[in-house]
């Protein structure tokens, strides 16, 4: 079961329909008519993939849907607000769960740029040894970013290093939309949060610890013609997985915004924009609450239609430097979508297809039993080269550059 038809969602069922590793998909979203119109534009597909409405908050709706339909998994592409009671839903109808974010997090209360509160994830880790207990796998944090990244983390760390100094994920892209001057080319939900709040830096003899928002800044030249761009230090949950399952001195994650979308975010932020706490605002039908960041959210383009309108390439990345028989190594593992291919190929554009392909592999590998666990387990648990391979082999192939 697909919990959410938004872009990411859409774009998986697009690449799943395409192979034959399952029986049965049932793509549920809390508007039903998205559902259905997922299904819809899949030609070829019929009798494979059926529409559901469900709300994704509703734990034991989420639960009893996934018995009803005697599903094994349960892939979550909603936004992290609902990352624990699809968690939760999945243990409670004993099926295997996977999603591309973790729990949220919540800054330290008293020093948000030097401490960590709630980390990324921890919510869901707490609950690891329920899933061991159960022979369950709730497999996290398996999108582009964190995912891919992470399976290159553990290709580096397995075949490339001896000893890792640092890694780095990098992400850049050098997209334009055409009409608009603002239009994220993913979630502004999900933007927003890992953005402004505090970052999270990992480091062997101090452990994880936070910085301010956008610090450290660093130009950063990325492959197939997308060229320099700046990166800052975001929150992700690369930092906080990555640490888990590999030895690495330094750990990082930084994300090329551009100082306009920057500056647009810190607005956002001053005017109390970026809350999700509804507010009281008035309507024809009399006073509503609604949360500020979701009025933000409708007030902009859905990314999922941007495709058309959109050109350039995005590279999402892992910068590994360490040594290697005793001499120094850096390199840059990576993968590039351009857009214009995407749309051609899957009618979806570059950013969310990007994002839905690596959960799909990873499927077909828990599916073939090429992957296979327990407990709570981030991609950096499973080996690198059979989903580097079936990446390929699915017409999408990664990279890497020697520093």
């Amino acid at each position: 079961m697909l919990v959410g038809a938004g872009g990411v969602g859409t774009a998986i069922t697009r690449i799943a329909a395409r192979r034959s590793f399952f029986d049965d998909m049932v793509v549920a979203d809390y508007d039903l008519s998205r559902a259905e119109a997922a299904v819809a534009a899949l030609s070829g597909a019929a009798g494979r993939f059926s529409a559901e409405r469900v709300d994704a908050s509703d734990q034991a709706a989420v639960t009893a849907l996934l018995k009803r339909h005697g599903c094994d998994v349960l892939l979550n592409a909603t936004d992290p607000r609902f990352v624990m009671p699809l968690f939760q839903a999945a243990l409670a109808a004993g099926a295997t769960y996977l999603d591309m974010a973790m729990s949220l997090s919540r800054p330290h209360p008293a020093r948000p740029y030097e401490e960590c509160g709630v980390m990324l994830g921890d919510t869901q880790f707490a609950q690891a040894a329920d899933w061991e207990k159960a022979g369950a796998l709730a497999l996290v944090g398996m999108g582009v970013e964190p995912g891919l990244s992470d399976v290159f983390a553990r290709y580096a760390a397995d075949e490339l290093f001896d000893e890792i100094e640092e890694i780095g994920i990098r992400d850049g892209a050098n997209l334009t939309v055409d009409g608009y001057e603002f239009a994220p080319s993913f979630s502004i939900w999900t933007t927003i949060e890992e953005c402004l709040n505090p970052p999270v830096v990992y480091e062997a003899d101090r452990g994880w610890f936070t910085t301010a928002p956008f610090s450290e800044p660093e130009v950063f030249d990325f492959p197939e013609g997308i060229g320099p761009v700046e990166c800052v230090n975001v929150e992700h949950e690369e930092v906080l997985l990555v640490p888990r399952w590999i030895d690495a001195r330094r750990v990082t994650f930084k994300y090329g915004l551009g100082e306009e979308f920057i500056q647009t975010l810190r607005t956002l932020h001053l005017l109390g924009l970026d809350r999700t706490d509804p507010v009281t605002v008035p309507s024809a039908a009399g006073p509503v609450g609604v949360s500020p960041r979701d009025i933000v959210a409708a007030c902009l383009p859905d990314p999922a239609t941007l495709g058309e309108r959109m050109h350039g390439k995005t590279c999402a990345g892992t910068w590994v430097r360490g040594t290697k028989d005793g001499a120094p190594r850096e390199v840059y593992l990576y993968h590039v979508v351009d857009n214009q291919w995407s749309m051609a190929e899957y009618g979806s554009q570059a950013v969310v297809w990007q994002t839905a392909v690596n959960p799909v592999v990873a499927l077909e590998l828990l599916a073939t039993g090429a992957w296979t666990g327990s407990g709570v387990l981030g991609p950096e648990a499973f080996p690198a080269r059979p989903f580097l391979d079936l990446l390929s082999a699915y017409g999408s192939p990664w990279g890497m550059r020697e520093q």
